[in-house]
């Protein structure tokens, strides 16, 4: 199974696609979206929806791994940007019927480490072990992606386990 994580934002969308058999998984393929800073906001999202496309196609994902948004940002303009994106990104999935399956940022962190409020080193330190990566992921909206990939396969392999 492919499971494409996405850490969702309007400057720099975080990504990952990784392949489970149930227990084992790898990389496919990691990177960032980034939109052309100073466009106009409908521009910048255009780019991210073209991205996704061009993402969804070229790797298949069974199922899209995203970061939820929290309410209580420090900045909730920051929230409002982040949301604009993750609709984006939402759209598109649906657009190619592929399911999205949505995490807390808490689960996720809990999900890999064991506890809801791991810090980013924490949870690259952990994502490079689990991975078998030769260096800390890097930056962080790609260990983000990688850490929401690997939430939702510990959470389908959970799934088929209590079946």
């Amino acid at each position: 199974m492919r499971i494409l994580g996405i850490d969702p934002g309007l400057q720099v969308c975080g990504y990952a696609c990784v392949e489970t058999d149930g227990g084992q998984e790898a990389v496919i393929e990691a990177g960032v979206l980034r939109t052309t800073h100073g466009l106009p906001i409908e521009i910048r999202l255009n780019e991210i929806a073209m991205d996704m496309e061009s993402l969804l196609a070229r790797l298949t994902p069974n199922v899209v791994a995203v970061e939820e948004i929290y309410s209580h940002y420090a900045h909730p303009r920051t929230a409002i940007l982040m949301g604009h994106a993750r609709g984006v990104i939402l759209q598109k999935c649906a657009r190619a019927h592929i399911e999205v399956k949505s995490f807390a940022a808490t689960r996720i962190k809990k999900s890999l480490t064991g506890h809801g409020r791991a810090s980013k080193e924490q949870m690259q330190r952990t994502i490079q072990t689990i991975l078998a990566l030769p260096e800390l992921p890097s930056p962080p909206d790609v260990a983000d992606a990688m850490a929401a990939a690997l939430c939702c396969a510990n959470a389908l392999n959970r799934d088929l386990t209590t079946r």
